[in-house]
């Protein structure tokens, strides 16, 4: 397989029965849209998942066990737990269940894929959203756009 970028908007992946696929790099507003769209989705389901898991410790565990009990100490580990698991799970169950888009990224018309235009694999996933953490932050999100 050969990779002949033509240029920084387009690639081309030669297979061995030389057949050319080309593939339009996509720019930052679309990945934009895409994460805003998918930042909506994560916010609203960790609002929901946070109202529910309160709702529950007040109404139930208040009524139920007195002070002394860690019920409602490990209903809120376990929400926390929960809004962790969908922040970071979202990305990687939708690349693994949609190849390679997430519900943004659908909206958009985008699509993750190897350099060689293969679909990504579950390790590559998951250490691409690990790094996603560090591509937030302020000072290092100008040298990701970039």
């Amino acid at each position: 397989m050969t990779l002949t970028p033509e240029s920084d908007d387009y690639l081309s992946v030669e297979t061995p029965e030389n057949v050319v696929f080309g593939y339009e790099v996509a720019g930052i507003g679309s990945r934009f849209l895409a994460a805003l769209v998918d930042s909506a989705i994560i916010g609203a389901v960790q609002i929901v998942v946070s109202l529910a898991v309160g709702l529950v410790a007040l109404n139930v565990f208040s009524g139920l066990f007195n002070d002394n009990d860690n019920a409602i100490y490990w209903l809120l580990s376990f929400g926390g737990l929960l809004a962790f698991a969908m922040l970071w799970g979202f990305y990687i169950f939708f690349e693994m269940a949609w190849n390679g888009q997430s519900p943004g990224k659908r909206w958009a018309g985008l699509r993750v894929i190897r350099a060689d235009g293969t679909p990504i694999a579950l390790t590559e996933s998951i250490v691409r959203n690990l790094v996603r953490l560090i591509d937030f932050l302020p000072g290092y999100y100008g040298l990701g756009v970039i």
